[in-house]
């Protein structure tokens, strides 16, 4: 089973990306096999948080096979509530993991002005999602171990950053990183062989990605069934809080 940690809905307003609907969502992943995905929306990502947030909600009502993913900020300016009250909403609408877009929202991921609601995402038993892109190893690091019971995931990496994740998944025990655009030769089993199946999430960063990147890399990988199977959704399962599994 295949359950994509790194999917979205919504329209791009930069690119042409398909419309961004429930309809494509599923096409593609049963074009895939994919049988669930965790989906944000762009809304929340290039818009406004709170906005795009109770509309994934509302598009995702009765569909099981996608999983709904909020996009967090600060809580400085208020957007989404005080970090009690985003995460208390999050759960009660079957939010399953929390994005982070530090770069693009201007915020540092690993300042005091995100403590309080990275506790909160913490304690709630929600994984924080975020790409390579938006942030820097250096604060990931820094995260995760101000917050030892936060689970993170770095998306989006590429080959070109596997020694400076490599070295932060061997000083920490609670950081992972997304299979979306890892896309150096082997580096899939060198990782699995170095750090182990259970620090890798499967992820296709589809639409903007084409999912049989993913899919290939990970089907196609020199590791046995078990490992595959491992990657394919049970460390994502294993990151989620225990109600959404």
């Amino acid at each position: 089973m295949l359950i994509d940690a790194d999917a979205m809905l919504g329209r791009y307003p930069r690119r042409e990306a398909g419309t961004g609907s429930i309809t494509e969502a599923l096409d593609r992943m049963d074009r895939f096999g994919i049988a669930e995905a965790v989906v944000s929306h762009t809304l929340s990502w290039l818009h406004d948080p709170a906005t795009g947030n109770r509309e994934l909600l509302r598009l995702v009502a009765g569909r099981p096979r996608l999983r709904p993913c909020w996009v967090m900020l600060p809580d400085t300016c208020g957007e989404t509530g005080t970090p009690d009250e985003f995460v208390t909403a999050a759960l009660e609408g079957g939010v399953c993991a929390v994005r982070a877009y530090p770069a693009d929202h201007g915020y540092e991921l690993a300042g005091g002005d995100c403590a309080a609601m990275l506790a909160a995402i913490a304690e709630a038993g929600l994984p924080l999602l975020v790409d390579a892109a938006q942030t820097s190893w250096p604060a990931v690091e820094s995260v995760s171990i101000a917050h030892p019971e936060l689970k993170v995931v770095v998306g989006a990496l590429g080959y070109r950053q596997l020694r400076q994740a490599g070295g932060v998944l061997s000083r920490t025990g609670n950081v992972y990183l997304g299979l979306a655009n890892l896309s150096s030769h082997c580096g899939l089993e060198w990782l699995v062989e170095r750090y182990g199946v259970r620090r890798l999430v499967f992820g296709t960063g589809a639409p903007l990605r084409d999912p049989a990147e993913a899919v290939t890399r990970l089907l196609w990988a020199e590791l046995d069934d078990d490992a595959v199977a491992t990657i394919g959704a049970g460390t994502l399962l294993g990151l989620l809080p225990v109600e959404a599994v």
